[in-house]
């Protein structure tokens, strides 16, 4: 009996100095838990603007006061933010017509998506069908690229809304993942749920 627990004893310190000769391995990166509330939404519909849209509760819908040092084209500008996330959807409208012609507007959409090209992985471009007359494409960004998701809808003859969702961020892009998907979803609703007013 007794030599059997010498041997057990002579097996864990055999054991144990073959542990120590192996190399330390790093800790994996890991980022903060975040907790997502829950998805609840309301309806943006002041008067005089040409759409009406719902966002989630816990955004709030700032109009735009500048477009890169400049001010916005029209006063249909608006941001939805997310103090929560320090993320925001940057929303523009424009009417079409006269020098806005659709195809432009269209062509603009897609350059300004392209311009991340440099640091995105891939750039899906996503048709979508939201209500009568909301038509368009997403842009679903790949890799650390400024913004990860963007977006236009159009009635093609009067309105057309462009999207972007921005983090106050370095662009990491496993890092925003969780939340960038999880508005990402509000953004989709955003678009489903888009009226034009005539």
């Amino acid at each position: 009996m007794r030599s059997g627990f010498y041997f057990s004893i002579c097996c864990l310190l055999v054991l144990s100095f073959m542990g120590c000769n192996s190399d330390p391995l790093p800790k994996p990166r890991g980022y903060f838990e975040i907790e997502l509330p829950q998805k609840k939404y309301v309806v943006f519909d002041e008067p005089g603007y040409p759409y009406s849209f719902e966002y989630p509760v816990y955004g709030h819908v700032i109009k735009d006061s500048t477009f890169f040092d400049d001010l916005p084209e029209n006063p249909y500008w608006v941001n939805v933010d997310f103090p929560g996330f320090d993320a925001r959807i940057h929303i523009s409208y424009k009417v079409v017509g006269g020098k806005n012609s659709l195809s432009l507007l269209v062509e603009d959409a897609f350059k300004m998506t392209s311009k991340h090209s440099l640091k995105a992985t891939s750039i899906d471009e996503i048709p979508i069908k939201g209500g009568p007359g909301v038509e368009g494409f997403v842009f679903d960004i790949g890799g650390n690229a400024a913004t990860g998701k963007q977006f236009f809808v159009t009635d093609s003859t009067r309105h057309f809304l462009r999207g972007a969702l921005y983090f106050n961020a370095t662009p990491n892009y496993d890092s925003i993942r969780p939340v960038e998907t999880f508005l990402y979803r509000d953004m989709q609703h955003l678009i489903q749920s888009l009226r034009w007013k005539k």
